[in-house]
Formats: structure tokens, sequence, C-alpha cells
């Protein structure tokens, strides 16, 4: 697993060993990371990203890589909380994160005062629940703002849904075994 693009290209991350972490592929965060930018490399410069059910921080580092402000990492696995701030620190990136160590249930039900311009879902694929939980949630949340775009990465046979309350799929990429669906507000 490595950094696609940006500031850190071709530097490596770590995972975790096992089956409780499966990072984002390395070609599916570059189809992502492709659409989001279409063309313009400088399309994610200053942006805020919430990275939730971060696993080993992949999309969020890449994001940071790419130019983000800021990128807020949520996951409740100390382990995996661990290999972020490894993964970070390994790429001398010391600002422009907060690593939240809690269930995202929980941070989302928080107050913010600034909106996501991004934000990133990848709940294990096995948690159906959590993503219509979470989905939901965003859809009335503070981090959410009009022209926010919210991305669920999922199984491509599980279908997370076409609309929570105000959120509105807008697209849906599949690449091998893995998908991305797309929403804003409506």
């Amino acid at each position: 697993m490595r950094i696609i693009a940006g500031q850190y290209r071709s530097r490596p991350l770590r995972s975790l060993r096992g089956l409780d972490i499966r990072p984002t592929s390395d070609r599916l965060r570059e189809t992502l990371f492709n659409v989001l930018t279409a063309g313009n490399p400088a399309a994610l410069s200053g942006s805020t990203w919430l990275d939730l059910f971060a696993g080993t921080g992949a999309v969020g580092i890449e994001a940071l890589s790419r130019g983000a402000a800021r990128v807020v990492f949520v996951e409740k696995s100390a382990a995996a909380v661990s290999v972020i701030r490894e993964n970070l620190a390994s790429l001398d990136i010391t600002a422009g994160f907060e690593i939240l160590q809690s269930a995202v249930a929980r941070v989302l039900n928080r107050a913010s005062t600034a909106a996501a311009n991004f934000i990133f879902l990848d709940p294990p694929y096995n948690d159906a629940g959590a993503y219509r939980s979470t989905l939901e949630a965003l859809s009335s949340s503070p981090n959410l703002s009009d022209s926010t775009v919210v991305i669920a990465e999922h199984d491509k046979k599980f279908e997370p849904g076409e609309t929570f309350a105000g959120l509105l799929r807008f697209r849906k990429l599949q690449q091998g075994d893995a998908a991305l669906s797309f929403y804003r507000r409506r």
C-alpha cells in the first residue's frame, strides 16, 4: 500500500495484519481521487475531510498529500489508531489532522463549527447497519454543507441506498469487488 500522488507520492503506508482492517486499495483510491480532481491536481487544495472508519488512514493521508488543509480521522480501534499515527509520522506529517479514537456515531452527534468538503466512510463491508446509520446521521449533520460530497466505499454486491433523508446518491462507480457511492444534499 502506498500514496498514489501529491507531496508524498509513492511513499509506503503500513497496515495491520489479519482481516480486522481492509484498507482501500491503491487502485480504488486512485480512481476516487481522479474523480474528485477531474484533471485538476489543485482541486483539493485547502479542503477539509472527515475520514470515517479510517482504518490505516490511507484515504485521509492521500487527501493531505494532494493538498487538503485538514483531515479528521475517526477510528474506534486502538490498533488502527496506532497505525494511523505511525503512517503520519513516517511521512513527517505533524499538522493538518486530528485523530479521534471513537465510534463514528458518537463523533457525528457532536456539534461542529465547520462543514467538511469531503466525507469518506468505509465501514466493515459486512456491517450493513453501519452504512445506513452513518448515512442517515450525515444527512442532518452539521458537518455537511450543500456542497459537501459524501463518499461510501462498499462491496459491489451491496446496495447502501439511493437516498437518506436529505442525501441523494448522484454517482456510483464499481471497480473489482468494490464500489464507491457519491452523495450530496438534495
